[in-house]
């Protein structure tokens, strides 16, 4: 039979060695869900991601090259990337350095005969807005119903936007 003096020595000691044991393992560290975002969706990254586009006074970067937009503050990522479509062959949007020129939540293209819900107006009659994102547009950036009610919200008349190759 063993002694409550030896069964509180045993438990001691296993104690010590399983203190010791789990303050020396590092905590794990993930791998963020998408590259440039935050760990965790929702939860904005600890580490602002910088800028792809170089004008530090955009509040709005798209690169057409990738099909992805952003939202920018003082030249790091508050939302993004997001998904875009752009303009088809003879359709292009242009690479340029542009200015937010009007916002509609609910407007209607008689060009086009469609709806733009939550339309942010930049580069002439141009805007980001809803729409398929799988097939190009005659100029218009497409976008997810989420990522153009977030340049809705985001963006004002007279904010920079940049497109980038």
């Amino acid at each position: 039979m063993v002694s409550k003096r030896v069964l509180g020595w045993v438990a001691r000691g296993a104690a010590v060695v399983a203190v010791a044991g789990f303050s020396s393992v590092a905590p794990a560290v993930a791998e963020p869900l998408f590259p440039g975002g935050p760990d965790v969706p929702g939860i904005p990254s600890i580490i602002a991601t910088p800028s792809p586009c170089p004008v530090v006074e955009a509040r709005a970067c798209m690169r057409l090259s990738t099909n992805e937009a952003w939202l920018v503050d003082n030249g790091r990522v508050v939302f993004g990337p997001t998904p875009i479509s752009h303009g088809k062959a003879g359709f292009e949007t242009p690479p340029a350095v542009t200015r937010v020129s009007f916002k509609r939540e609910f407007h209607w293209s008689t060009m086009h005969n469609a709806p733009m819900r939550w339309a942010t107006f930049f580069n002439g009659d141009m805007a980001f807005h809803v729409g398929p994102i799988q097939a190009q547009s005659h100029g218009c950036v497409r976008m997810t119903e989420d990522g153009a009610h977030r340049f809705f919200d985001y963006l004002n008349p007279g904010d920079i936007v940049q497109v980038i190759v």
